[in-house]
């Protein structure tokens, strides 16, 4: 949070919680938050590094009942609307969708910057507001319960092949090709 504040963040606020959260429930942390603090635009990651589900902005859309824009690689804000560009298979898109609004990022969004000693200096005298999720009336409700987790099997050792009629005759003979 406060390396947040360093690269230029005005403030922060930390919610606390000891349990696993799933992306409904951060969804919904996140929508009190926005609720409290009259905010108009809400940009998030793509996806989470605890889970790589990708679901919370989606999931945040829709409680919040806005519109939402995913993987954006620019975003550009005029007066009560945002134009969003994202990298699709055939080049890129841009979309246009009224605030409030939901963004994910991707990592072409933006360039961090580099923090420098003042900026850190000055970040610990910025505020950081220290709430929990019950103080903003979001309890947890799992949805999921994990039942066995376990390595996935071992591979076996590949083989070099010489040509391509030898990689076709040992796929026929390991029942690959017919």
């Amino acid at each position: 949070m406060r390396s947040a504040l360093a690269m230029g963040a005005d403030r922060a606020i930390l919610v606390k919680c000891d349990a696993a959260v799933e992306p409904r429930d951060v969804a919904r942390t996140l929508l009190a938050v926005i609720r409290q603090e009259g905010i108009g635009l809400a940009i998030l990651g793509k996806q989470a590094i605890d889970d790589d589900a990708g679901q919370t902005g989606q999931m945040l859309a829709a409680l919040w009942e806005r519109p939402q824009a995913s993987f954006a690689s620019k975003v550009e804000i005029k007066d009560s609307v945002a134009l969003i560009t994202r990298e699709v298979d055939s080049g890129l898109e841009t979309l246009e969708i009224d605030l409030p609004a939901v963004i994910t990022s991707d990592l072409r969004l933006n360039e961090p910057r580099y923090i420098k000693l003042p900026d850190i200096m000055k970040a610990k005298k910025k505020p950081l507001a220290v709430t929990d999720m019950a103080a903003l009336g979001v309890s947890l409700a799992p949805q999921f319960k994990v039942l066995k987790t376990e390595a996935p099997p071992q591979r076996s050792r590949g083989i070099i092949v010489k040509d391509v009629p030898e990689l076709i005759a040992e796929l026929k003979k390991r029942g690959v090709l017919s």
